[in-house]
């Protein structure tokens, strides 16, 4: 049962494609709102703008697509979106390179690539459930968990030092060649995939009905333990990204920090990350998933009011560097238990929709947040908007599932 045994030759390529868009996107951290900060001098409430309208528009453009995904044979959707999100990145910059680069195409190719991702998300949940055994779901959302804090750690440091040296638009262009590397792996897994069985049209193709569409939110809303989960995710997650755009505005704006110095500030953290997922599995198997989520999820909400205190020079940087390993160690061991949690509760015929539906409301609330912050900063500065969402993120832990909830869950799936 050890988290270092193999999971199988598909399972690696899997893990080998996302490996490499995770390390391609996290070389882009925050590629857009400095595009939009650095190369079209955008300010606090454009950079808040193009977070939420890329996050709200491309949800809504994904509500049916994850009935969609559902009926159909994941791997070729999971190969399109790679696709997708390769051609529209690299239009941003082709465009810069012709001098053409605007804020409205940054938003036109946020949408996009937002759509693209939950239809993604969707799409591999459901594949990942069909391909690893029930027992191993926590070792290999362990190992996706540790891989993306490793290329955080790892993307930020170089993807700033690559805009000093080469402009703003070279991590974009790196990351959308990662999705085309991605798709390959994806392509080269191999292996048959039984065609899901779903409504048809006469023509033999899958028919998307009107109930599909709420089948995902009916599943989680329904669902004693995915509930709370759902809604604790959406506050925590919600409150955590609104901020990020105001910090960036504070500290490469207010405070005079270099694009490096920022995203130095995030990636050494992230090595809590690293470690909270190479944990997390061990410290579930001793007690139990139920308080892991319980434990690390109030643990990781107990940082953000520190960033609001964070000022010029190497004690800002400091704070910021404590602030964000506290949050990310406990979300490194919180976020893989999770997605096992949300796999075992959900029977494999309605995976997609539930992931998405997941996904869908979370981009929303986020970009609701984010937009709503980005207004309150622009009344009341950065700082107190930073602020105002720290206290808020200390009552999340009330929308966690009670141990009662999962008296008779596991019945529900398959």
């Amino acid at each position: 049962m050890g988290a270092g045994r193999s999971l199988g030759r598909r399972f690696g390529w899997l893990w080998a494609a996302f490996t490499i868009s995770t390390f391609g996107t996290w070389l882009a951290f925050d590629a857009f709102p400095l595009i939009a900060i650095l190369a079209l001098h955008a300010g606090t409430t454009q950079v808040s703008l193009l977070a939420a309208a890329g996050l709200a528009v491309g949800a809504v453009l994904a509500v049916p697509l994850g009935p969609w995904v559902e009926f159909r044979r994941k791997r070729p959707v999971m190969v399109a979106m790679d696709l997708i999100r390769c051609v529209a990145l690299l239009s941003v910059p082709a465009a810069y390179a012709l001098d053409l680069l605007s804020f409205a195409q940054l938003l036109v190719v946020s949408v996009t690539v937002v759509a693209a991702d939950i239809t993604f998300t969707a799409a591999s949940g459901a594949f990942l459930k069909s391909l690893v055994p029930k027992r191993d779901l926590l070792v290999a959302n362990s190992r996706f968990e540790s891989t993306m804090w490793t290329a955080s750690v790892l993307g930020p440091p170089l993807g700033g030092a690559a805009l000093v040296a080469f402009g703003p638009v070279l991590t974009v262009t790196a990351d959308a060649l990662s999705y085309l590397l991605s798709a390959l792996g994806i392509r080269a897994i191999g292996g048959g995939e039984a065609r899901p069985e779903g409504p048809e049209r006469a023509d033999g193709a899958p028919r998307l009905r009107a109930a599909d569409l709420l089948a995902g939110w009916r599943h989680i809303l329904a669902h004693p333990v995915l509930r709370p989960l759902f809604l604790n995710s959406l506050m925590v997650n919600g409150l955590i990204m609104a901020i990020h755009p105001l910090l960036a505005v504070l500290m490469l704006g207010d405070l005079g920090f270099a694009a490096w110095q920022y995203g130095l500030a995030f990636a050494v953290p992230c090595l809590g990350g690293l470690i909270g997922s190479r944990i997390a599995r061990p410290l579930a198997a001793r007690f139990g998933q139920h308080r892991i989520l319980r434990v690390a999820g109030a643990l990781r909400v107990c940082w953000s009011l520190g960033l609001a205190f964070v000022g010029p020079g190497v004690a800002g940087l400091v704070l910021v560097m404590a602030v964000e390993f506290g949050l990310i160690l406990s979300a490194g061991v919180f976020n893989p238990v999770l997605s096992t949690q949300r796999l075992e509760q959900t029977s494999k015929d309605r995976v997609a929709r539930t992931l998405s539906a997941w996904s869908v409301t979370g981009k929303l609330t986020t970009a609701a947040m984010t937009a709503l912050w980005g207004l309150l900063a622009a009344l009341t500065g950065p700082r107190a908007a930073i602020a105002t969402a720290g206290v808020l993120l200390l009552a999340t832990p009330l929308l966690l599932p009670r141990r009662g909830a999962y008296v008779g869950a596991l019945s529900r799936a398959s």
